[in-house]
């Protein structure tokens, strides 16, 4: 994403409008293929001759913040490495310690005692059995700038392992698994992360977010609970009105806590809005109404809104993805597990009136038994006393829970849930929640009736 030096926006009638760029316009497209050319031409060589590289073409562009910015959603693809032939610390100790000991270091020899500079470099490369120019180049090869670009989204160079798993900046968004629709750096796959980023940088001091989806509700209900954001979720109409109960639903509608609302205005929790954002654009049909912090009163706010008509393209997988460690690591467990058991990622939705609820997992049996499972993680007491509620007006005799003993609660605040609760420390074992399915799980068609 961008760092909000780069972020480009502005402010009218309190809404809040960030500048998108036109993807088709010829100067952008120029722009945007030079930027791509020249970190696959970098491919190997040092980041300081990328950067020095990238100041160069923005000094011949007046757009200083368009260029830098697809600059750094390049380098968000990119990984880089140190490089040397022997640890550069190790060789400057060894430098150090011999130049010490052969003082005076002299360029051309007046004595016969006098030594070079390259005897002192030639004693250390020999004794760590290194050439000459290896000991040169590694003496400061640990430094940020003399680090090599050994991978530039799926290509990398020669000497560097494919099947080594990559570090690239764009994994820093919790979740180092989750898998991207497209690797391939483009000029259109830039202009519209572009774009996207843009929307997203807007999003750090937001306090509160609504929004409206019509379909993919599993996906984007999925991508809310990966980035751990607080929710409440209501069924609503095609015109986007909330209406009794799911069986009127033509979509959903979501109340998101920001940042400034929870966490007195925790970036952290504000980067985990911006990363929300590209799963909406994988629907059809989405609306987003934000509040952003515009002073230091809570209730000094700006207006943001995005929609399915802003034009705006996601990068997200639509495939299965967890919402949690503790989810994938279950999930992970269960394919070595001996089990005729099956876990399933579970789209379906509990009607709890005014709100709605979506459950983490479905167990189910070949003879047509199902248990609807749900994980209850790590949240603050607010979020945690709200998801208690929802929980207590469950009407499912298959619903089962496993629940983390970290949390401040008890048996009791599970209501009639209570017998059906499985406690954890750190993880979930597969055959405990295989023996709570066998216990309390249901035919499909009495579930469903």
């Amino acid at each position: 994403m961008l760092t909000a030096d780069l972020a480009r926006s502005r402010i009218r009638d309190n809404e809040v409008r960030p500048l998108f760029i036109d993807i088709s316009d010829e100067q952008y497209r120029e722009t945007a293929a030079t930027l791509i050319a020249l970190f696959e031409d970098h491919l190997g060589e040092r980041k300081g001759e990328l950067e020095d590289a990238i100041n160069d073409l923005t000094v011949a562009d007046t757009d200083y913040k368009i260029v830098q910015g697809l600059a750094k959603l390049l380098k968000d693809e990119c990984e880089f490495e140190m490089r040397a032939a022997a640890d550069p610390r190790e060789i400057r100790q060894l430098l150090f310690e011999k130049a010490n000991d052969r003082y005076p270091i002299v360029r051309q020899p007046t004595l016969g005692e006098d030594t070079q500079k390259l005897e002192v470099y030639s004693a250390v490369a020999n004794e760590l059995g290194i050439s000459l120019e290896a000991c040169y180049r590694g003496m400061y090869a640990d430094l940020d700038a003399n680090k090599r670009l050994v991978r530039f989204g799926d290509q990398s160079v020669d000497e560097y392992s494919c099947e080594r798993e990559t570090t690239t900046t764009t994994k820093l968004t919790g979740n180092s698994k989750r898998e991207y629709d497209q690797a391939e750096q483009t000029v259109d796959w830039l202009l519209a992360r572009y774009n996207l980023a843009l929307a997203q940088a807007v999003l750090y001091d937001a306090s509160k977010m609504q929004i409206r989806v019509w379909d993919h509700f599993g996906t984007v209900f999925s991508y809310m609970k990966l980035f751990g954001l607080m929710h409440r979720i209501y069924p609503i109409g095609g015109d986007g009105t909330r209406v009794a109960s799911t069986d009127l639903a033509a979509g959903y509608e979501a109340e998101l806590d920001g940042p400034v609302s929870l966490f007195r205005k925790s970036q952290k929790y504000g980067i985990r809005m911006a990363n929300f954002l590209p799963a909406l654009p994988l629907c059809d049909r989405w609306e987003m109404r934000v509040e952003i912090l515009a002073g230091e009163s809570a209730s000094d706010t700006n207006r943001f809104t995005l929609d399915h008509t802003d034009g705006l393209v996601s990068h997200y997988s639509t495939g299965q993805r967890f919402d949690s460690d503790i989810e994938r690591t279950l999930a992970r467990k269960w394919e070595r597990a001996n089990t005729e058991w099956e876990l399933k990622r579970e789209d379906d939705v509990f009607d709890l009136g005014d709100e709605v609820m979506v459950p983490d997992f479905a167990i189910e049996h070949p003879d047509g038994r199902r248990a609807i499972l749900e994980i209850v993680g790590f949240w603050t007491p607010e979020y945690l006393a709200s998801k208690l509620a929802k929980i207590r007006q469950v009407e499912a005799d298959n619903f089962v829970l496993a629940v983390s003993e970290r949390l401040d609660c008890s048996d009791e605040d599970f209501g009639g849930a209570a017998d059906r609760v499985l406690w954890f420390k750190t993880g979930l074992h597969v055959y405990d929640v295989v023996e709570l399915a066998e216990e309390y799980a249901s035919p499909v068609e009495t579930e469903r009736d």
